[in-house]
């Protein structure tokens, strides 16, 4: 086996579990931390030890950019603002719990799209890697670490 063969070898074993932990987590970062950008009230950053609990409200500010900058055809700036943070909250969550995994990142995907195709057009590269993200928790799920497998284990009897 020459050293290319070798190295291919070794680097497929990388586990998919893993690379489905880091994605899930690294992606639910991304939309959990632009969530918070939306709100007060209630502020979690669990890398940086921030913890203020308290009912979440959306800021003045998160409309505005809704208004001014956004501009989302069809919805109302103080909807859409509302939307967005309600999902920027919800499927991160989701996600690190490793629970409705594939729905989840199939909603953040549309989130990904409508901010690519309407807003930041000139963001794809970043975009691009949200939804290489997004789309192989789509294909191949959450791994091993997560209540999808633990839910679909017990189903099973397994």
């Amino acid at each position: 086996m020459n050293p290319v063969q070798h190295c291919n070898l070794w680097l497929g074993r990388i586990p998919h579990s893993l690379v489905a932990l880091l994605g899930r987590f690294a992606i639910a970062a991304v939309f959990w931390k632009s969530g918070q950008t939306k709100i007060e009230g209630l502020a979690i950053d669990l890398v940086a030890g921030e913890f203020q609990l308290g009912w979440p409200r959306l800021r003045p500010l998160a409309v505005i950019l809704f208004r001014d900058e956004y501009r989302l055809p069809l919805l109302s700036p103080e909807l859409a603002a509302t939307l967005a943070a309600l999902a920027e909250h919800l499927f991160p969550t989701l996600l690190l719990l490793g629970l409705a995994t594939r729905l989840s990142a199939l909603a953040l995907l549309v989130m990904t799209a409508v901010i690519q195709l309407l807003v930041y057009p000139g963001a794809y590269p970043v975009h691009g890697v949200w939804a290489t993200v997004l789309l192989l928790l789509m294909a191949r799920g959450a791994g091993v670490v997560s209540l999808d497998h633990w839910l679909a284990r017990r189903r099973s009897g397994g």
